[in-house]
């Protein structure tokens, strides 16, 4: 009976005060109407070359749907980026999860913004298997860089990408360059293939360490060493600053194993603390010294030139892929295929056969 009472009360309460409207009517219509406005590809080109961070998001969203119309759409905006791009300064980050990647990056990009760059940085986060859901915390753990006028950062989910490279990341370098960012940083999943696929987009390619981890030979075995043209022992602070000491020794023993790269650059090794920024502004001078030299031996405008022939073939084999699935024919075959395979009534590679046929037909 006494419950009763403190819940009748606490009604009573509840319904005599009046709740403050968060935003007028107004307001919340403007928003609305604003939401269903879609700019055309002239306004996103135009909002994107006068550096409008709204446009330029919007023109990424369309880039990374996969309905055909804004395919059409992302076509014009891109096509129309293309002659303001090239300008910049790709920068690929890697490093298995712990490395601290976000906390470096976001030191780095600060230290890169107080030389009076305009930082973008393109995260990309794994996406679950099962849910197919994304955290996109990225803007999260760079607190301070998000803030900075002078950077922008855009985390992507991977979706089913092989590797957990973001499908439209290359697209996604071509209006942050046509938007005046002069330094574009792609960090990758840090597991996977991811590495090989940002390596094919980027200049330069660095590669992030911590000592003391165990995955010395690990990192050797993987590769992935060949493709670094830096390699930075982070999390030197501390009680680690000695541990870090003899990593970078160990590494840099390790990358005279390796045969020399075509860019005639000799890979450095290096330690850093994104914590207290010691060893940050040299990482920079590293990179800056690389571009230096491989644009005076040309083989910066060579290594592009291929790129853009690898990612020419790659967009053909995602078109085609997209193509496939979006196909209304294919779509009811490949169902009724699934449960044949199921079943056990023809093998999997029958049925692909047949859709295949199937699709190339038409």
């Amino acid at each position: 009976m006494e419950n009763d009472k403190i819940k009748q009360t606490a009604r009573s309460e509840k319904a005599g005060i009046s709740q403050p409207e968060i935003f007028s009517p107004s307001v919340v219509k403007n928003i609305q109407k604003y939401r269903k406005i879609q700019p055309s590809s002239e306004e996103l080109v135009k909002g994107i070359l006068s550096g409008n961070i709204t446009a330029l998001s919007r023109a990424i969203t369309l880039i990374e749907s996969t309905n055909p119309a804004h395919l059409i759409k992302a076509n014009t905006v891109i096509k129309a980026c293309l002659l303001h791009a090239k300008k910049s300064v790709r920068i690929g980050i890697t490093g298995v999860p712990g490395v601290g990647k976000s906390t470096f990056i976001e030191a780095f990009g600060k230290h890169l913004t107080g030389l009076g760059k305009k930082v973008a940085v393109l995260t990309v986060d794994p996406s679950s298997t099962i849910s197919h859901g994304s955290i996109l915390g990225d803007k999260t753990r760079m607190e301070e860089l998000v803030k900075d006028r002078n950077a922008y950062i855009r985390p992507s989910a991977s979706g089913d990408t092989l590797g957990g490279v973001a499908r439209k990341t290359r697209e996604t370098i071509t209006l942050c360059e046509a938007s005046g960012f002069d330094t574009i940083i792609i960090e990758t999943v840090g597991v996977g293939q991811s590495e090989t696929a940002v390596h094919s987009m980027v200049d330069f390619f660095l590669l992030l360490k911590i000592a003391g981890a165990g995955d010395e030979l690990q990192g050797i075995k993987r590769g992935i060493m060949e493709m670094a043209d830096a390699i930075v022992i982070n999390k030197a602070d501390g009680d680690n600053i000695r541990k870090s000491k003899l990593a970078k020794t160990e590494f840099n023993r390790a990358l005279h194993l390796f045969p020399a790269k075509k860019s005639g650059w000799i890979p450095t090794t290096a330690t850093c603390s994104a914590i207290t920024l010691e060893g940050i502004p040299d990482v920079w001078d590293t990179i800056a010294k690389f571009i230096e030299q491989t644009k005076g031996n040309d083989y910066f405008n060579v290594k592009r030139s291929q790129q853009n022939e690898y990612w020419m073939l790659e967009t053909i084999n995602e078109q085609l892929k997209l193509n496939f699935y979006n196909n209304t024919e294919i779509q009811t075959l490949l169902e009724s295929n699934k449960k044949a395979v199921q079943n056990g009534e023809i093998s999997p590679f029958a049925a692909a056969q047949l859709l295949l046929e199937k699709y190339f037909k038409e």
